[in-house]
């Protein structure tokens, strides 16, 4: 081992991370030239989204959520439709002024944030998070950090909402993205969080998806 191994070994997972990043804002800034679609630009919020909220019927008034990886605001919209007061967040800059635009005169507060690095007020600042589709589109090597961040945003007593595609154990998946095996979402727990349903969910097109609830104590 040379003196520089573990600067080389730093490097290279910074590297990994700004080329994972970088792809949205790349995505979203050929979309706004007309030159790329974005596959999950839709009207309505996740189906899956607004089916919890229609069964669990949350009433979010006097209380803040989070929506990572908020893209156009689909997802932030609808929550703050039930009372939250919403911030959503984006890595990318081009997306979150895309959204500030579709959205004139939204009470949702967007903003250009990276999960790895939130604002201090934000950890443990939310009684809703709400990744949805996120830490799938993430590389293996950065997705452990990237759960335990999700995580980290809960604020006692609050409720951590996970939705995403899903693969069996031992599937093979040419990605991104890279739908998560039950144990990669139930590892969302791992930080203080304590599963209160974890639902396997056959989708319109035959795919498996999963919606899983956490709690905070």
């Amino acid at each position: 081992m040379h003196v520089n191994d573990a600067s080389d070994r730093s490097s290279s997972r910074s590297s990994a991370e700004g080329d994972a990043i970088g792809r949205f804002e790349r995505l979203y800034a050929d979309a706004e030239r007309g030159g790329a679609e974005v596959p999950w630009d839709l009207a309505a919020p996740h189906s899956l989204l607004a089916e919890w909220t229609g069964r669990s019927r949350p009433d979010g008034s006097g209380r803040r959520a989070v929506v990572v990886g908020c893209g156009f605001g689909r997802d932030a919209e609808h929550l703050a439709g039930l009372g939250f007061t919403t911030l959503a967040f984006d890595v990318s800059p081009t997306v979150v002024r895309a959204a500030r635009r579709r959205h004139a005169g939204s009470p949702v507060r967007y903003e250009v944030a990276d999960l790895f690095t939130p604002p201090a007020p934000w950890v443990g600042g939310f009684d809703l998070v709400l990744e949805s589709m996120n830490v799938q589109a993430l590389p293996v090597g950065l997705r452990a950090r990237a759960t335990a961040a999700v995580g980290r945003l809960v604020a006692p007593g609050g409720t951590l909402l996970v939705i995403a595609a899903g693969r069996r154990p031992g599937e093979a998946v040419d990605g991104p993205p890279w739908p998560l095996t039950r144990a990669e979402v139930e590892s969302f727990g791992a930080a203080g969080l304590t599963p209160a349903l974890v639902e396997e969910i056959t989708a319109p097109d035959g795919g498996l998806r999963w919606r899983a609830e956490f709690h905070r104590a």
